[in-house]
């Protein structure tokens, strides 16, 4: 039953990535999405990367989550990442027109978890814990080096705690920790091979949503590997 709910996931990622795609290419340019939604043939690399990188997102979370109401908090939140992690990279945003919608869909797709029993409140409060400190922390961040990490970062963090302290605090830490290790590593990477220079500008977003999707989809096995725990 797990691989039939992967596979249907799957098949909805790729009907979803129609609605990613569009959002990828009007949000920046401040077009309305709805009436340029188009489930056809992704012709170009990137709509194909898009389309296939939904699909995978979603069936993992299926994998992860199984037949639960959590699952539709997920997989809103990994397709949102996907969509804000393309246009960072690309025009170096973190679209309000995404994560105010994602931030105001959070908290009732995560009580209908609570409501259906897979949770407790008692999760849903850490969540909020979680995201007020995981704004504050990269609130600080900015004042302290505005240029490397932007207010966009900041206000997506909050909704990015909420999900994972939803998990646990292990997952809030380990999610931001992986945020950090890996721009630090690409970042070092790129002026090692000369992409970048010191002051050039490296998106932050795509690194918080790598953060999250490892530690919201293998955050338990790793933090257990980490403590020792069996």
């Amino acid at each position: 039953m797990q691989a039939v709910l992967a596979l249907a996931a799957a098949a909805a990622g790729l009907v979803t990535g129609c609605v990613v795609d569009a959002v990828i290419e009007r949000v920046p340019k401040r077009q309305p999405v709805r009436p340029a939604i188009r489930c056809g043939i992704p012709f170009t690399a990137k709509a194909r990367f898009v389309h296939l990188a939904c699909a995978g997102l979603f069936a993992a979370a299926a994998l992860r989550f199984g037949w639960s109401p959590a699952l539709p908090a997920w997989l809103v939140l990994f397709a949102a990442l996907l969509a804000i992690s393309v246009i960072d990279l690309e025009h170096y945003i973190v679209p309000n027109r995404i994560l105010i919608p994602l931030t105001a869909a959070a908290v009732p797709l995560l009580a209908l978890a609570v409501l259906g029993d897979d949770a407790e409140l008692a999760d849903l409060v850490r969540g909020l814990i979680a995201g007020v400190a995981g704004l504050v922390a990269m609130l600080a961040l900015n004042l302290i080096s505005p240029r490397g990490m932007g207010m966009g970062d900041v206000k997506m963090s909050f909704v990015l705690g909420l999900y994972l302290g939803f998990l646990g605090w292990g997952e809030v830490m380990l999610g931001f920790f992986t945020a950090f290790l890996l721009g630090a590593v690409i970042g070092v990477a790129l002026l090692a091979l000369k992409r970048r220079g010191r002051k050039d500008a490296v998106p932050f977003g795509p690194f918080l949503a790598a953060g999250t999707v490892i530690a919201g989809l293998w955050g338990d096995p790793i933090l257990r590997w980490y403590s020792g725990s069996p």
